[in-house]
């Protein structure tokens, strides 16, 4: 069996960002060797998300309105964490959208369903943030 570990840096402009990181996955699985096997892509800070869904622009849309619905960012002062912060409402989005996701790999390949893409989704930029690529196979 077969372990390899990657990073991928973050540092996005804006407070909110999604960027798709398909084809870096699928890079560090080429890296890898790895031919069949299970990809773990890992957000390692948290207030960040990786998921899997479609990648379309009104989808991504959605995703900011229902988040703002369910935690919205201001008032600050709603939130009992924010004090030396102000991102309580990161914390609790990535909660919502998740922590990782587990992609199976099939002769060499990241394994999709139909539309399927990673996505990293950023609820607190404008700092420095990485996501773990761990790759377990033969």
């Amino acid at each position: 069996m077969r372990s390899f570990r990657k990073e991928l840096y973050f540092n996005l402009p804006a407070r909110r960002g999604l960027v798709n990181i398909t084809k870096d996955v699928q890079k560090a699985v080429d890296e890898s060797g790895v031919k069949e096997g299970l990809v773990l892509v890992n957000a390692m800070n948290i207030t960040a998300s990786v998921f899997i869904n479609d990648d379309e622009s009104g989808l991504h849309q959605d995703y900011e309105k229902w988040l703002e619905k369910l935690a919205p960012e201001k008032p600050y002062s709603q939130y009992q964490h924010n004090g030396y912060e102000d991102n309580a409402d990161a914390h609790l989005k990535r909660t919502i959208m998740g922590r990782e996701s587990v992609v199976a790999i099939t002769d060499g390949r990241l394994d999709f369903g139909t539309w399927e893409q990673i996505f990293y989704y950023e609820f607190d930029g404008k700092r420095d943030k990485r996501v773990l690529i761990k790759i377990l196979g033969e």
